[in-house]
């Protein structure tokens, strides 16, 4: 199964036809041996790259795999489906939407995760010399900035990119991403704990609350918990769980959005695969 899915982002593309009629128009043109209204013609840059090879370079598959998606119709740029295989781009201004869902194409552009240790400043550079974000980055370390922050002693996912608007829509509560941690925690919570976070709690910087919330695991004087919330405030976890009487000892962050750390190991930095871009990019409406 295709990891993209039917994606209709903000700003008037929920008024279109939905990408099965697209594609079924777009095909019978091609078997009629036209280009239909507004495809190839509008996508078409002459001197530009082969579409085939710029989506098998974002990681969509071979080429031949990639020649059969924009056969069948699956492939828009600029918001036209192209179905000819000979149709050139530029893959730094275009835009490439597969099955309507947004795929990154700019070979400018860098996307990374790090499973951060505890211990490392979420900053490119410390100006006390601790461990920070730049020491696991090979280059282009002043071009490149996290998406939002973990404090010193959390661990877990970090993003990190030269990609400002996505950063920023990231980072925006605007569009409540979920961030899923798990907490090893002081103490046996009592039963209603979980009620008390999702009902929400007013601290100092104003009120919030948690989306899901669940017990892992639990022995004598020791808790461990697994919550999401969308709430990017400073150390919010941390907080929310001194407030019903439980500090955290250890806080891991496992998701950010759509990104899992899965068994991706403590140190280790990894460039996103071209569809957790893509869906960083539903996330926000890209």
């Amino acid at each position: 199964m295709s990891p993209y899915r039917d994606h209709r982002a903000p700003g008037g593309r929920q008024n279109r036809p939905s990408r099965k009629q697209r594609a079924m128009t777009a095909k019978q043109a091609s078997n009629k041996g036209g280009t239909g209204a507004g495809q190839t013609s509008d996508a078409h840059v002459s001197g530009g790259v082969r579409l085939q090879k710029v989506l098998a370079e974002a990681g969509l598959g071979s080429r031949r795999a990639c020649e059969q998606l924009i056969v069948d119709g699956r492939v828009e740029v600029d918001g036209s489906i192209v179905t000819e295989l000979g149709t050139r781009i530029d893959p730094e201004t275009q835009s490439v939407y597969v099955d309507t869902v947004r795929i990154s194409t700019q070979t400018k552009k860098v996307y990374l995760v790090l499973n951060k240790p505890a211990g490392v400043v979420s900053t490119m550079s410390d100006p006390e010399g601790r461990p920070c974000l730049a020491d696991y980055v090979r280059s282009n370390t002043e071009r490149l900035f996290h998406v939002g922050r973990l404090d010193t002693e959390t661990e877990g996912i970090i993003l990190l990119t030269n990609d400002g608007e996505l950063s920023n829509r990231l980072a925006h509560p605007r569009y409540e991403i979920p961030k899923t941690y798990v907490a090893k925690v002081k103490g046996q919570l009592a039963k209603d704990a979980g009620a008390i976070l999702k009902a929400g709690i007013d601290l100092e910087d104003g009120f919030v609350k948690v989306d899901d919330f669940k017990l892992v695991d639990s022995t004598p004087g020791k808790s461990v918990v697994e919550l999401t919330l969308h709430s990017g405030r400073n150390r919010i976890v941390r907080r929310l769980l001194a407030e019903i009487g439980h500090p955290v000892e250890r806080l891991v962050r496992l998701k950010f959005g759509p990104i899992v750390l899965d068994e991706q190991k403590q140190g280790k930095i990894r460039p996103l695969r071209s569809d957790e871009v893509g869906a960083l990019f539903e996330a926000v409406g890209l």
